[in-house]
């Protein structure tokens, strides 16, 4: 089946906001056996119906993104009724929720606000408890002589449109769509390995199989590995998949903080963080993760040498003869976290996020991360992230936690190690 995402608002064409809808929804559509065959990016106002009657026309199955809000631009409810001779009929549930969400919040609602409650006649509302302005979804019989059997329209912020998109489109496309078309689709998200690396140690082998698809996603410090196909194809291949590449998979969706998180309130273990050049970034990416307050004591951000001695009290004499950027620094960074909070874990960083400040010795991009653990000598890696400030802060961050990784499951610290590649039947 082809489809066809229409992604409206002029923040998109101004370059003010990065469209990210197209890459999302491409990824879960795949393994319902759909294809985006066209995507098409309109400002706001008049192009919007234009695009939907030009899609309508040519795709089985349409997406819109954006122009469901209450300002005089948001006109892709409007124009979709209109194209399709619908009435807008106001919706007294989605305007009594609306009504109660400006309350509990304590803000007045304009009149405007009302119009996100207006609903074409025929078509099914897609519930957003995360914004004011619901989804759309017009059934074959709204769509009348038009090409497309179903049009799904879903509001613009990423934060709104994809728990929909999850909740509400994909059990409607699961029951509209014939069930061979489907296949499962299975996430691998390593971290310390590059995506050459994981193509040349499995992803080859499955490629020659004929019977999946295989595909990857790199971004710093991160690969996702992805597999489209049968159910027991994958069953089949994912011993294989584990025993090369296993100590490198951290989650099979989840972000590398939170599989973290997750391994420490599992052991019921517990972490403190000691941050220079990271600034506290650590820190934060562990506390995004609910349920963090169980097993994180403690973040020190000891950005000066003085907070360094004071708070985690490394020895002035460390200082003066490494300097901050240095492996006996980093490791009494950790050791010292780890005392003063009573933590089981204690992670350090301190590095030259630069642009300026580095050496013939310690250029910029340079980076120690430490962890100090009970029962174990405190370990260092040395890393070189020459990059822009926050892609060395995620980074760095991202090195500290899977130190932490390998640390709780076992696994080697050293990086670059690996078993060979079997091959597969």
């Amino acid at each position: 089946m082809q489809a066809e995402v229409i992604n409206t608002g002029s923040e998109l064409l101004l370059g003010l906001v990065t469209n990210t809808h197209l890459g999302y929804l491409a990824g879960e559509l795949a393994p319902c056996g759909v294809t985006i065959a066209r995507q098409v990016c309109v400002p706001d106002g008049p192009p919007i119906r234009e695009a939907l009657e030009a899609a309508l026309d040519r795709s089985d199955l349409v997406f819109t993104t954006g122009g469901l809000g209450p300002t005089t631009d948001d006109i892709t409810r409007e124009a979709a009724a209109e194209l399709l001779g619908l009435p807008l009929r106001p919706d007294e549930e989605i305007l009594a929720g609306i009504r109660q969400r400006f309350a509990r919040r304590g803000l007045p609602m304009a009149d405007r606000i009302a119009r996100q409650a207006m609903v074409p006649a025929g078509t099914e509302v897609l519930p957003n408890p995360n914004g004011t302005a619901p989804g759309l979804y017009f059934p074959p019989p709204v769509l009348g002589g038009h090409r497309a059997r179903h049009l799904f329209l879903l509001p613009g912020p990423p934060r709104e449109l994809r728990p929909m998109f999850v909740d509400h489109v994909l059990p409607k496309l699961r029951a509209v769509l014939p069930p061979s078309s489907f296949r499962e689709r299975r996430i691998y998200r390593l971290t310390g390995i590059g995506e050459s690396q994981v193509e040349e140690r499995i992803g080859k082998q499955l490629e020659e199989r004929g019977d999946l698809e295989v595909g990857y996603c790199a971004r710093p410090s991160e690969v996702d590995f992805r597999l489209i196909g049968p159910p027991a194809i994958l069953a089949e291949t994912e011993p294989a998949i584990r025993a090369v590449v296993g100590e490198w998979i951290y989650s099979d969706g989840a972000a590398l903080e939170a599989a973290v998180v997750d391994l420490l309130r599992e052991k019921k273990l517990t972490v403190a963080t000691a941050e220079s050049c990271t600034g506290g970034s650590l820190a934060g990416r562990l506390t995004n993760v609910p349920g963090a307050s169980e097993v994180f004591l403690a973040g020190y951000v000891t950005y000066g040498n003085e907070a360094k001695e004071n708070t985690l009290g490394v020895p002035a004499s460390l200082l003066a003869v490494h300097g901050a950027v240095s492996e006996p620094v980093a490791v009494a960074m950790a050791e010292g976290a780890r005392r003063v909070s009573g933590a089981r874990y204690a992670l350090s960083t301190t590095g030259i996020a630069g642009p300026g400040g580095g050496t013939e010795d310690k250029p910029v991009g340079t980076v120690y991360v430490a962890l100090a653990a009970e029962g174990y000598p405190t370990v260092v890696r040395r890393c070189y992230f020459p990059l822009d400030r926050v892609t060395f802060k995620h980074m760095t961050t991202s090195a500290a936690l899977d130190l932490l990784r390998r640390r709780i499951l076992g696994l080697p610290l050293e990086l670059g190690g690996g078993s060979s590649s079997p091959r597969l039947g």
